[in-house]
């Protein structure tokens, strides 16, 4: 296994402390991370086409893909934010305290407001709105209800701060 993280186009990937790259990862060009980021295995952040920028207390779980669109749509993931295995976010903007879940999409130009979820295998379509508070599921991704406190503190919360201890694991070996 072979991590790849590469300059390309004069710009160097960028990390905070605290953070775990997973030995099988690629990160590649404009990608700037905050602390306490875990980043797992195949997953690829290819900043080459816009740059990708991560807050803190992210986590990127195995095989998601992040990109953007050439010199249209960078994409910007807030602090707080789980993004499930095999997820595709693309040129988009994710506000803090969301959790996208396994196997979903997000296209360009969509908005994620804090505090959402994004349903397993859910597809947010070019340009979607997602208000602070929802949860949208389907394909393409319509919103289905109101988050409540509780799932704020025991789905979007819980699992951020469970991937910070399974990355500590990692570090421990």
């Amino acid at each position: 296994m072979t991590k790849i993280i590469r300059p390309l186009r004069g710009k160097t990937p960028q990390f905070g402390t605290n953070c775990f790259l997973a030995e099988n990862c690629a990160i590649i060009g404009d990608v700037v991370m905050g602390n306490d980021c875990s980043i797992w295995y195949n997953t690829v952040l290819r900043g080459d086409v816009h740059y990708i920028k991560i807050g803190n207390k992210v986590n990127i779980q195995d095989g998601a893909v992040i990109h953007a669109t050439f010199e249209k749509y960078p994409t910007n993931i807030g602090d707080n934010v789980s993004i499930g295995h095999n997820a595709m976010v693309h040129g988009c903007t994710i506000h803090d305290n969301v959790l996208i879940g396994m196997g979903a999409i997000v296209m360009d130009d969509c908005i994620v407001e804090s505090n959402s979820i994004i349903a397993a295998g859910a597809v947010l379509t070019k340009g979607t709105f997602v208000p602070s508070g929802s949860i949208f599921a389907g394909i393409p991704a319509v919103k289905v209800k109101e988050i409540s406190q509780e799932l704020i503190a025991g789905e979007i919360d819980r699992i951020a701060n469970n991937y910070i201890k399974y990355a500590s694991w990692y570090k421990d070996e």
